[in-house]
């Protein structure tokens, strides 16, 4: 390295001061990046809650560039902030979605049960019976299945040509036809109480388990939009001006 000569001059107000000097290459400067963007999704009460909290914010909650946007076909609720800033613009997302132990159980989705695995899956979850009485009952019987099918194998052929084939069963067994849950539906809500039917589907001499509500299918369509305008109302009552559009 070159020896330089460097002149530092201070200001009168300055008496005494230290001069450091290092070698080497200055840090790399850091590159000017985009603003992060609000993205966060969560169970449908989400809009409301961010809306709740960042209120006071009154550059990202600005009613007149804020929207909430309605999709009960998709279940969903989403808070747009900033609108008009492709830079900041952000969105809170809301689904209302089916909790993970409802659809752990299978109601009313087609999922066959083995009776004596069922019956072990309702004693480790005992906490969404509300009778334990009936509960271990209930696991004594599917542990102990017993079921009796009657097979029906019928064929007919008229002279003509019209023919007709077919195969029938009929199960008996020792288990109750229906049971009572107390479970959530939806995730971040209260439990709901539903009877729960067996329904027996018959392969050869195997018999799979079905758990089917009919309840529980009516209740899911009442609980959504209860659920959804209770959300709205909340949002409304946070911020009046936000537009709130149906889809």
């Amino acid at each position: 390295m070159q020896n330089e000569k460097l002149q530092v001059n201070f200001t009168d107000s300055i008496a005494k001061a230290e001069l450091v000097i290092r070698e080497g290459e200055a840090k790399e400067v850091l590159p000017e990046l985009a603003p992060i963007k609000t993205a966060l999704s969560g169970i449908i009460t989400a809009p409301a809650e961010f809306l709740r909290k960042r209120s006071l914010d009154q550059i990202l909650i600005n009613p007149m560039r804020t929207h909430v946007l309605v999709d009960r076909d998709g279940s969903c609720i989403t808070l747009v902030t900033q609108e008009d800033d492709p830079y900041n613009r952000g969105e809170v997302v809301g689904r209302l979605k089916k909790a993970n132990k409802y659809k752990e159980f299978g109601i009313n989705s087609g999922k066959g049960w083995e009776p004596n695995a069922l019956g072990q899956y309702f004693k480790m979850n005992r906490a969404f019976f509300p009778d334990r009485a009936a509960n271990m009952a209930l696991v004594t019987q599917l542990k102990n299945f017993e079921a009796t099918i009657n097979s029906k194998l019928e064929k007919q052929q008229s002279e003509k040509g019209d023919f007709k084939d077919s195969y029938s069963g009929t199960v008996m067994s020792n288990i109750p036809d229906a049971f009572t849950l107390s479970i959530p539906i939806f995730s971040g809500m209260k439990p709901e109480t539903i009877e729960v039917e067996f329904y027996a589907a018959i392969n050869g001499r195997e018999v799979q388990l079905q758990l089917v509500s009919p309840g529980a299918e009516q209740l899911i369509e009442e609980l959504r939009d209860n659920i959804i305008d209770e959300q709205i109302d909340e949002i409304r009552d946070l911020e009046p001006l936000i537009a709130i559009i149906e889809q």
